[in-house]
């Protein structure tokens, strides 16, 4: 990997800003003294505390935005850094004005990839659960004292950030990091733990099928140095000649799996078997088996790191989640409003059976925003099984985020495949309106594009149509 000597960079330039990733990096180098500045398309929360935080931004793709301070041309260009995003497009102005002026441009994941390059790091890739279980692990080594830093996925709830860093950053070098996929960003990674939570088939129209995608998870596994932490359903799709240690919900075939597993008092109870122990009546506040496992996950990568069950079973029980992760906007004897992330077919039914199992007997609303035209396409009978685990559905238009639409991909397609009969396509000026002529008992929004900007909205009606019964 090509080197950069970040002891030069004084300003750094993020073409994309706002992404969960690439504003984790803009807080590192905002912390480390660095003058920070960039672009994104869309305001949000996100960009809103990374102002507040110094950080200039703008929103509009234009040439004479961009800071003087970086534009005064000639200039040391080997002191400013370009960092992108791969959804940017290639005819972006602000994009080509860098490259045509011998910028150094550098994507998130070779960034990510330089800054661990000399560390102690533990990476958790997956199609699925490696937001929350990369927060759980950085969760558990800060209650252990071991001062981790972390670039996360998602926002933590218990540290409101995406970002952790070491209280002293000339000596830990523990960083705890979520490798993506996409893009195949997480090659640029060699971890000394790695842990590969799932590869359902997701991105194909960056990895056109399923078989190069279990590939690529099988590059990263051989990058791992150290311990490689599957989950067993996977071992014989890419451990290749390696011999994994293996984590499980209830394969006891494997290292580490669950037993005993009850809801009690609406928290999940349940002991954890490890190779040497078992330790019995653990908690965790998140719903949903697929959380249980996440935290057998993390547990695994605790154990082999030297925690002990103590620490483990503190930061079970003290762990908040991930902010759009089953995060509950409301919570009454009324009515409960579940926020989710939830993108991919099988991220939607893991959501949908979570609030079953949690309020069984309540008639379970879900809000629906495709993500991306190819998904949608790649995946419809998948995504309209799903959704049919839902008393009630309402699906948002396709959110395009990087691509241009597809003829006859829309979401009359899933509603099409689709066997329930309720259900229908509500307009997002319409949506709020939609809601208030509802009887709601459990309400989910789930989706990765803009329907958090909804969540607000929605939090406020529904609070304001409760309050006037």
């Amino acid at each position: 990997m090509e080197e950069l000597n970040f002891a030069k960079i004084t300003q750094v330039y993020f073409l994309g800003i706002g992404g969960i990733g690439m504003s984790a990096l803009a807080r590192y180098f905002n912390a480390m003294g660095k003058k920070v500045s960039g672009y994104d398309k869309t305001p949000t929360k996100l960009t809103d505390e990374l102002i507040a935080e110094g950080i200039d931004i703008h929103f509009h793709d234009a040439i004479r935005l961009i800071p003087a301070s970086i534009k005064q041309l000639p200039y040391a260009i080997e002191n400013i850094l370009i960092v992108y995003t791969p959804a940017v497009p290639k005819d972006h102005s602000e994009y080509i004005y860098f490259k045509e002026n011998g910028f150094v441009l550098k994507k998130r994941a070779e960034v990510l990839g330089m800054i661990t390059q000399n560390t102690n790091t533990v990476a958790v890739a997956g199609t699925h659960g490696k937001t929350t279980t990369s927060t759980l692990i950085a969760h558990i080594l800060k209650t252990a004292n071991l001062d981790p830093s972390a670039f996360l996925g998602g926002i933590s709830q218990n540290y409101s950030t995406n970002l952790l860093l070491s209280s002293n950053q000339s000596h830990n070098n523990l960083v705890v990091v979520e490798a993506d996929e996409y893009d195949r960003s997480f090659l640029t990674l060699h971890p000394e733990i790695g842990v590969i939570t799932s590869v359902d088939a997701d991105h194909l129209d960056i990895y056109g099928d399923e078989k190069y995608m279990h590939e690529s998870y099988s590059l990263f596994a051989r990058q791992v140095k150290s311990k490689l932490i599957l989950k067993t359903s996977i071992v014989d799709k890419i451990a290749g000649d390696r011999k994994p240690i293996t984590y499980s919900i209830n394969d006891d075939s494997s290292d580490y799996f669950a037993q005993n597993i009850i809801i009690k008092d609406g928290v999940y109870q349940y002991d954890i078997v490890t190779p040497t122990n078992i330790f019995s009546q653990l908690t965790i506040g998140l719903p949903g088996m697929h959380n249980v496992e996440n935290s057998i996950a993390a547990v695994a990568v605790a154990c082999e790191m030297g925690v002990s069950e103590g620490k483990i079973r503190e930061a079970l029980k003290s762990f908040g989640g991930v902010k759009r992760r089953f995060d509950y906007q409301i919570k009454t004897t009324d009515l409960i409003y579940i926020d989710d992330y939830a993108h991919h077919p099988e991220e939607l039914k893991a959501a949908i059976n979570s609030a079953k199992e949690m309020y069984p007997g309540k008639k379970i609303t879900g809000i629906f925003q495709p993500h991306l035209f190819t998904r949608t396409r790649d995946f419809a009978d998948d995504f309209a099984r799903s959704l049919d685990l839902l008393d009630e559905c309402i699906l948002m238009e396709i959110y395009p985020a990087r691509e241009l639409p597809i003829e006859g991909i829309d979401s009359n397609l899933l509603l099409s495949k689709m066997k329930s009969l309720n259900k229908c396509i509500v307009q997002k000026d319409d949506l709020i309106e939609e809601l208030g002529k509802r009887d709601l008992e459990v309400l989910l929004t789930l989706g990765a594009g803009d329907i958090d900007t909804f969540v607000d909205p929605i939090r406020i009606a529904l609070t304001k149509k409760l309050e006037s019964k």
